[in-house]
């Protein structure tokens, strides 16, 4: 959440996120074709120290990839956990500023305050403290970055209008940890979340509502069912009472220690080429090409912490029923970058509003905040868009945006980047045809089928506690 969240918020967003089994390249498309199936297995190629036997393999070293394996260790699992970065963390990104020695996050940022979050950070011994973020210090200027133009203030009452959208969550508890819907799907989980909002007089939780749901796209358009879950009750009470940040105001501190209690658990810089699900067989088997060479993991569970798009699952002999279902994703993108803007000041924020459109919205794509960070002269610059683009699109625009803010009178210089993340995809939806008919009670289903399990952000919500939650009742019911 943001405000790639933790709840997570990212910078907004929530979170985990790895990439795809055997590809660098960034998804542009969920009509993929995919391999039937993988060559022959023929362990005979691979001498006896590149065959790695462990209770579970995860793939995916974000969030949730690293979360369960710290807490399979816990419970006396052995796991071997697969990450393609050289780092765990996902959607956290962490800058040091070699001028200030400062850490700064412009991934996620804040984590909700819930048990799950206190006693994960108590695990590594990581203190955390309390932080209010809309009493922040800095001053928040709405302004239309198409044209530099000011916006004026939400219209509507918020905390009357919050306290009617909190009212509409308690009718859904079953919302709280998952997608255990029931049969029929109340019909006002379906509606585009602008048709919800005007049914139940929401108008004045929209703009809180879209500063929390940065990167989901279009929020009007998108079904209720999505909104609510990603801006729910735990987000909305951290909200009025403050979410929770590690007291280093380093977020990459916690993946730090998880990757040093792990070990040679980890295999970073590694790709998974191909597994082999057999349910005839005692093991799952997964090629992994690493940095020391390719490797055979063998393993009685498998577990995906990673979006399950069909372009991001290369090299994974699904069947038909797995094909089936991740062929229906859609998704949204979403992108955070850390600039030097010579000319901007150092104690405000700029929020993007339209001048010309429903709540004040702006269309996408578009920046959705300019926030100061805690070094000087740096700023954080998120960014969303409905459809894939690349970093030197995502770069212009946000460079474009920046410079409109001198018809404001700041004499700002263009951004110099100094880093970059595209968190693509990011929020994973079906239509609401397919909710209807039973989606999730099938892609709930998966969960053992041919020894495999899914724990990522798209089995729950973004944020971090929420897919720490979801995690430990699946291990609790299935390890």
């Amino acid at each position: 959440m943001a405000p790639k969240r933790t709840t997570e918020i990212d910078g907004n967003g929530y979170n985990s996120h790895d990439v795809p089994l055997n590809s660098q390249d960034r998804p542009t498309s969920p009509l993929v074709s995919v391999p039937r199936g993988p060559p022959e297995l023929d362990l005979s190629r691979f001498q006896d120290e590149s065959i790695i036997t462990r209770d579970v393999c995860i793939i995916g070293g974000g969030s949730a990839g690293t979360y369960a394996a710290i807490r399979l260790r816990q419970m006396n699992h052995s796991v071997v956990l697969v990450e393609k970065e050289d780092h765990l963390g996902g959607h956290v990104n962490t800058y040091d500023d070699p001028e200030t020695e400062t850490a700064v996050d412009y991934g996620v940022l804040y984590y909700e305050n819930l048990p799950v979050v206190r006693d994960y950070f108590d695990h590594f011994d990581i203190e955390l403290e309390k932080i209010s973020i809309l009493e922040q210090n800095s001053t928040q200027h709405r302004v239309d970055l198409r044209t530099g133009a000011p916006v004026g203030p939400a219209e509507g009452n918020m905390l009357l209008a919050l306290a009617a959208y909190t009212a509409q969550l308690l009718k859904y508890p079953y919302l709280n940890t998952g997608f255990n819907l029931p049969y029929p799907v109340p019909p006002d989980l379906l509606l585009p979340f602008g048709d919800f909002v005007k049914k139940y007089n929401l108008e004045g939780a929209v703009d809180i509502i879209a500063m929390f749901n940065q990167g989901a796209g279009d929020i009007l358009k998108q079904t209720t069912l999505y909104m609510l879950k990603y801006f729910g009750l735990d987000v909305v009470q951290s909200a009025l009472g403050g979410f929770l940040i590690p007291a280093s105001h380093n977020n990459s501190e916690l993946y730090g220690a998880a990757r040093e209690e792990l070990g040679e658990d980890v295999l970073l810089n590694s790709i998974v080429t191909y597994t082999y699900r057999n349910e005839e067989r005692e093991y799952a088997y997964a090629v992994v090409e690493t940095p020391s060479g390719a490797k055979v993991i063998r393993a009685r569970k498998l577990i995906i912490a990673i979006p399950p798009r069909l372009d991001l699952l290369k090299g994974m002999d699904l069947d038909e029923l797995e094909r089936g279902l991740f062929g229906q994703f859609n998704n949204t993108c979403y992108y955070t970058a850390l600039a030097r803007i010579p000319g901007f000041p150092e104690d405000i924020q700029i929020v993007n509003r339209a001048t010309d459109t429903v709540y004040q919205l702006p269309p996408q794509p578009a920046v959705y905040v300019i926030n100061t960070t805690r070094a000087p002269r740096l700023f954080t610059i998120l960014y969303g868009s409905k459809d894939h683009m690349t970093e030197a699109e995502v770069k212009g625009n946000m460079a474009r945006s920046v410079m409109q803010l001198r018809n404001t009178g700041l004499q700002v210089e263009p951004p110099e980047f100094v880093q970059y993340a595209d968190h693509s995809p990011f929020l994973l939806t079906v239509p609401p045809d397919a909710i209807r008919n039973g989606f999730y009670r099938h892609l709930n289903d998966l969960q053992g089928h041919r020894k495999t399990y899914y724990m990522s952000a798209t089995l729950n919500t973004q944020a971090s506690a929420q897919i720490w939650s979801f995690i430990d009742g699946l291990l609790h019911t299935s390890f």
